[in-house]
């Protein structure tokens, strides 16, 4: 309860600079980023991605560089994607379970320069991998199937383990790859290997340049309507964390971000656990797209939308925005 006006005036607080920073409810700063990066061979390589204005691809060498700016910045971890080349795409994805693969190198290649300063996300799903685009494998009518595509993540999630992965992060969306997954984790002794959960991953508009960024773009049959989320559902999504958290997960992420703030928030008052957040490729391009147009400024677009994140309840956010929002917080 408070007092009515004048004996209240809730604009006393806002007056000053001091005043506002003493008062503010949600603090933002670098260590509650996550910088996601896109891995592709070569040396010495930056291959910018046009739908994506101010991100490349970056050889490993450069993925190396990049992790040692994140360090630098406080940036506490990197989530790794690979854009792998059309030779090495099957309709098996096989190039998952290559313990040299661009993924494997490029963790170790972290590793190597940096230990333990950053952490290492990686990405769990067939799609950078498949010639069909798919995240899974699929059968003769094009349908992903669950169980034979769980077996191939598990693989896959050893995999990245044994390069020295932080983080798993499955993003493929089938049922029950939580459980198996953490299974073979702990029988494979890495124990410590954490599994960040894409729980209530959405099936959205919000993705095309992600997929040109790994290539999967124009190889992608059909849409991914039968595993990702209806967008119109929010309870289901909550069955979905439960279920993630209940097999073992030890944080889950909601994708994409802000459409779907609602159900962050949700997530969180239900459970009560570390909750993520993907600002996907769309909604960066979007960003971009204003300040383009001269529709905005682009420091106060980043850090208002990261700020957004936060307020509903986010640990932290996946962003392609993180090295310069680290250095506006930093300033």
């Amino acid at each position: 309860m408070t007092g009515p006006f004048p004996a209240t005036r809730l604009r006393r607080t806002r007056a000053n600079a001091w005043s506002r920073a003493l008062h503010r409810e949600t603090v933002l700063t670098p260590a509650d980023l996550i910088w996601p990066l896109f891995v592709t061979e070569g040396t010495g390589v930056e291959d910018p991605i046009g739908s994506l204005p101010g991100v490349s691809r970056w050889s490993v060498d450069g993925i190396v560089a990049r992790a040692k700016e994140a360090t630098a910045l406080g940036i506490p971890c990197l989530a790794l994607f690979p854009n792998t080349q059309a030779d090495r795409r099957s309709a098996d994805g096989r190039e998952a379970l290559n313990p040299d693969n661009l993924m494997c190198r490029a963790i170790r290649a972290i590793k190597d320069a940096c230990g333990d300063s950053i952490g290492v996300l990686t990405d769990v799903a067939l799609d950078p991998y498949t010639s069909h685009g798919q995240d899974g494998l699929i059968d003769a009518a094009g349908y992903v199937l669950n169980d034979a595509t769980v077996e191939v993540l598990i693989g896959q999630s050893l995999n990245q383990a044994a390069a020295g992965a932080d983080v798993i992060a499955p993003s493929d969306m089938m049922d029950g790859r939580i459980g198996a997954i953490r299974d073979a984790l702990e029988g494979a002794g890495h124990v410590n290997v954490q599994i960040m959960s894409y729980a209530a991953k959405y099936a959205s508009a919000f993705y095309g340049p992600f997929r040109d960024a790994v290539g999967s773009s124009g190889l992608l049959k059909g849409d991914k309507k039968t595993y990702q989320m209806d967008p119109a559902n929010a309870e289901e999504a909550l069955r979905e964390v439960e279920l993630d958290l209940a097999e073992g997960a030890d944080s889950v992420m909601v994708k994409p971000g802000l459409p779907y703030l609602d159900i962050v928030r949700r997530v969180k008052d239900a459970f009560e656990v570390p909750v993520f957040a993907y600002q996907v490729s769309g909604e960066y391009a979007m960003i971009e797209a204003a300040v383009a147009a001269g529709a905005g400024d682009r420091d106060a677009l980043v850090l208002e939308t990261l700020l957004a994140f936060k307020r509903a309840g986010c640990s932290g956010v996946l962003t392609y925005h993180a090295a310069h929002a680290a250095r506006l917080l930093n300033g």
